[in-house]
């Protein structure tokens, strides 16, 4: 029988270096590059929606402000700052300006005392469960309407026939008509803002509260410290970042309140609760003047986007 000999110490074949690397190239490109792009893939959907309902409608408002009679002319001229020179010396935007200023910084101030000092409550330690329990219930009610409903009970309330001047007319006072009277209207407005808005604050600052150590206050008891004074060197440095970022944030969001404006006073009597919204709302849909329209909506993204960029550097500082 014959065996036929194989030499196993034959050279292997060539490969060449194209064919040895080829294979990886492809292999190794493809996946990377499909990982690098996969997160935009994810964000596309969102990005579409911003781009659709954020920065095209903003630059075509910035477009309009610098244009004469836009949507209502096929073909608008351009009108260079003359609508932002109409806007910043019409007499009804400087009180709409003076009367936002009021608005939006009784409102803050409210907000953070009344829902620090409701947060403070519900924290004590002198409370029972069931007493907290309670109070949480009721404090956090406003909070739960939406602003029509919000405006449609405050209309009530504070009607000539409704429940606040009916108390006032049993103690022998005279009625006030709260919500019509050019010496209520813009209070009123302002106390209606501050009783749907605190419980928002309350929330957020007794979870601060209850983020602090019990230890600052023991250390701070053993040194001989008030009540008042563990308040103010514990409390407050402690809650300070909080405060400041609740602080900012409301400044915007009631800066740009409308819906409740709009459904109890509609800037009346006589533009003492005209606000910036509701002075920017008339120009486009009463007057149908949309070019100065556009013109104070841009004033008012300015005044908002530097708070923005405030809350931002705040919470980078954090």
């Amino acid at each position: 029988m014959e065996f036929t000999h194989v030499d196993h110490t034959a050279a292997p074949e060539a490969v060449t270096p194209a064919a040895e690397t080829a294979p990886a190239t492809r292999g190794g490109r493809r996946p990377f590059t499909l990982r690098r792009l996969a997160p935009y893939g994810y964000l596309s959907p969102t990005m579409l929606l911003i781009l659709v309902l954020m920065v095209i409608p903003i630059v075509m408002v910035v477009s309009y402000s610098f244009k004469d009679n836009v949507i209502v002319e096929e073909n608008p001229v351009f009108a260079g700052l003359a609508n932002y020179s109409r806007v910043l010396t019409d007499p009804i935007f400087l009180v709409a300006l003076k009367n936002t200023f009021i608005f939006i910084t009784l409102s803050t101030i409210a907000h953070l005392v009344l829902g620090l000092a409701f947060a403070m409550l519900l924290n004590s330690p002198l409370l029972s469960g069931v007493t907290k329990a309670i109070f949480r219930v009721v404090f956090i009610l406003p909070w739960l309407f939406t602003i029509a409903v919000i405006a449609v009970i405050w209309r009530l309330i504070l009607d000539p026939s409704g429940v606040v001047n009916y108390i006032l007319t049993t103690f022998g006072q005279h009625g006030v008509n709260w919500l019509s009277s050019p010496n209520t209207a813009l209070w009123a407005l302002t106390f209606i803002n501050i009783w749907s808005g605190y419980p928002f604050f309350m929330i957020s600052l007794l979870a601060g509260l209850q983020g602090i150590s019990s230890d600052l206050y023991e250390a701070a008891a053993v040194d001989g410290a008030s009540a008042f004074q563990r308040f103010r060197h514990v409390t407050i440095p402690q809650l300070r970042p909080v405060l400041i970022s609740m602080a900012v944030l409301d400044l915007i969001w009631t800066s740009q309140q409308f819906a409740l404006i709009w459904m109890t006073t509609g800037g009346g009597p006589l533009n003492v609760t005209e606000m910036l919204s509701t002075y920017t709302y008339k120009q486009a849909f009463s007057s149908y003047e949309f070019s100065t329209a556009s013109a104070s909506a841009v004033i008012v993204l300015l005044l908002t986007m530097i708070m923005a960029v405030f809350y931002v550097r705040l919470q980078r500082e954090r």
